[in-house]
């Protein structure tokens, strides 16, 4: 089998270097992009506030602590989907093999695009350069044998770097590396491993595979495979979406059952419309709570029938969460989140929902379309913009 070019491309701080762009005064300076209120949370980091510990999905709180000057910038998502679309037709001109991991990065197989476009190095120059012109934009790009090693690789020498593991270098790019390093092990497999000497890769890679299975289960021989350089993952041009949710984080907790209640139903309406939008249904409905002391917990259900419309999503989410209250008893709500999983394609009526519930849906969402989120909304929702008022 041919050994495979992969290239893994992932933007340098976007959406901060984006505000930085567009923004002259903030060139240089410590920014922060993300939520501006008591409970928001760091989207994107620059550089110049990275070297104070701040890094995305802490608490901007927190964030401002570690750095005082730093400046809060909320995101415009519509700017960065716009330019994402422009560094993913780039791509484009070097191969269909494109799999997107989010808006700013994602993996591409050259294999096939040697002849036409020249080795991978120059390929991911190329990809670099015309970034640079198009976007006025840096990106750090990984070149290896497959995933695994060319994300690491293009980790390796940001913000605008060029890092390639040659086949035969593999093991001497691997060995040195921290443990944390790979896929799938977090701080507490990391402090299982450390008791056993384990810190960095080679030492995984040598480790006795008896003990290491008992220190952390079945997942232990794919962990020594990705440290001897092994993943024969293709990239994945279609990939399948695996669930759809949406979640809020409250600038006051919520105490009041029926509070929580009723945001929950405006979660599981925009969790129904991107269903509809997308043609998906999914089989299970589940319910994120975290609490004000920071303890996140999950209920699920699987339904019967795969569903998209927001009244069955709403009543499952509903019931998902008293079972929880009931179980738990009152508590501060700091976060609400529903999902949908168990995802297929939605072709065809709804059968299962209520009579014209499916046409109402869909009506809803053209009117929310035109006119904006707040147009239309069920009765209970506009009851408790009331009560806020």
């Amino acid at each position: 089998m041919a050994q495979r070019a992969i290239l893994h491309v992932d933007m340098d701080a976007f959406y901060a270097s984006v505000e930085q762009r567009d923004a002259p005064e903030l060139q240089g300076k410590p920014v922060i992009v993300g939520g501006t209120g008591r409970r928001g949370v760091v989207a994107a980091a620059s550089y110049e506030v990275r070297r104070y510990g701040v890094h995305s999905a802490m608490p901007v709180a927190r964030a401002r602590r570690l750095c005082p000057e730093a400046i809060v910038v909320r995101p415009r998502m519509s700017i960065y989907v716009a330019e994402s679309k422009r560094i993913f037709e780039i791509f484009e001109h070097y191969t269909p093999q494109i799999e997107p991991l989010s808006l700013d990065e994602a993996f591409l197989d050259v294999s096939a695009s040697l002849r036409l476009h020249g080795d991978a190095v120059n390929i991911g120059r190329r990809i670099k350069q015309e970034i640079r012109a198009e976007t006025r934009l840096t990106a750090s790009v990984g070149i290896a044998p497959n995933k695994f090693l060319a994300k690491l690789a293009s980790d390796q020498d940001k913000p605008d770097g060029l890092c390639v593991v040659e086949a035969d270098r593999v093991q001497a790019f691997l060995d040195p590396l921290p443990v944390r390093r790979i896929w799938g092990i977090g701080p507490k497999a990391g402090e299982r491993l450390a008791r056993l000497g384990i810190t960095t890769i080679a030492n995984l890679r040598s480790a006795d595979s008896d003990r290491l299975k008992a220190a952390l289960g079945g997942y232990a021989a794919r962990l020594q495979a990705l440290a001897r350089g092994e993943d024969d993952r293709p990239v994945e041009v279609h990939r399948a979406e695996k669930s759809v949710s949406n979640e809020v984080t409250f600038e006051a907790d919520l105490t009041d059952r029926r509070a929580c209640e009723t945001r929950l139903l405006a979660l599981a309406a925009s969790v129904g419309a991107r269903l509809r939008r997308k043609d998906l249904r999914g089989k299970t409905v589940s319910v994120k709570i975290r609490t004000t002391d920071f303890r996140t917990y999950t209920r699920q259900r699987t339904l019967e029938h795969a569903i998209r419309d927001d009244r069955t999503l709403g009543a499952t989410a509903k019931a998902l969460f008293r079972e929880w209250w009931d179980e738990r008893g009152p508590a501060p709500i700091r976060l609400l989140g529903v999902g949908t999983g168990g995802l297929v394609t939605g072709a065809g009526h709804d059968l299962f929902a209520a009579p014209g519930e499916g046409r109402l849906d869909q009506v809803a969402d053209r009117v929310r379309a035109r006119f904006g989120g707040a147009a239309l909304k069920p009765a209970a929702l506009v009851r408790r913009d009331d009560d806020d008022r």
